[in-house]
């Protein structure tokens, strides 16, 4: 598998995944023009791209799946819930495919299992994609360090897993309290020592991890990546995907 971030933060999210012969890309929080620039950076086409694959119904992640659909001709793949609760918002849609959080996608050879997750949206959805018996996870907007997690991560060969936010520069930023106990919340972001704790418990089969969905205000990349290594040490692999700029790209 090959996989790289087009971007990932509060300010839009988009993920490209490539197995066999399939291309996929999980939400469309940017805008077509910047998807499509980003794709052509690591010489991919976003026309070329097979379905379209949202994890919940927040903007930062689907603000642009009509552009997306209609520009380009994806089709859509979300729960029913996440259509509903953005339907006046995404414009005329042509192909739209239901799924329902716990069933899997299947995509000529390629395994797309949906994970339900706490996270405060209408439906949010993380996913593990499964190829000739490679496993990425894509886990962010996750809510709190749910049991399943550990598990699910165990169980995987990568992964991009959120690292939202610093506590004391959450407690100490611009939010207002509300915020804060939201971002903190059950149904909230995973802080940076939360992300290293699971990975540190996931074990010897995760072999590298992106840190994803960064806080603009409440985090920093170098510090994300501090608290990682003193919790995983300095030989761990680790990336941070960055709210700007297309990523790196990475290979399962």
């Amino acid at each position: 598998m090959i996989t790289f971030s087009l971007q990932s933060g509060s300010n839009g999210n988009s993920i490209y995944v490539e197995a066999g012969d399939t291309r996929l890309l999980f939400d469309a929080g940017i805008s077509g023009k910047q998807a499509e620039g980003r794709m052509r950076r690591h010489g991919r086409a976003i026309r070329d791209v097979q379905a379209l694959i949202i994890s919940h119904d927040h903007s930062d992640h689907i603000h642009c799946a009509g552009v997306f659909h209609r520009k380009f001709g994806l089709p859509i793949h979300m729960t029913r819930t996440t259509h509903q609760a953005t339907y006046c918002n995404l414009g005329p849609l042509s192909d739209v495919r239901y799924f329902q959080a716990g069933e899997p996608l299947q995509f000529n050879g390629v395994t797309v299992h949906t994970l339900p997750t706490p996270h405060d949206a209408a439906d949010g959805v993380a996913f593990i994609i499964e190829h000739e018996g490679k496993r990425l996870g894509i886990f962010t907007d996750l809510g709190h360090p749910f049991p399943e997690l550990a598990r699910w991560l165990g169980d995987l060969d990568a992964c991009y897993l959120e690292s939202n936010y610093d506590p004391d520069m959450l407690a100490n930023g611009p939010y207002p309290y509300a915020l804060q106990q939201r971002i903190r919340g059950a149904g909230g972001h995973l802080s940076n020592q939360e992300s290293a704790d699971l990975i540190r418990t996931a074990g010897p089969r995760l072999g590298w991890a992106v840190l994803a969905h960064l806080s603009e205000h409440n985090n920093h990349p170098q510090l994300a990546l501090d608290t990682h290594h003193q919790c995983l040490g300095r030989d761990y692999p680790l990336h941070v995907a960055s709210r700007y700029e297309v990523s790196d790209l990475f290979t399962v």
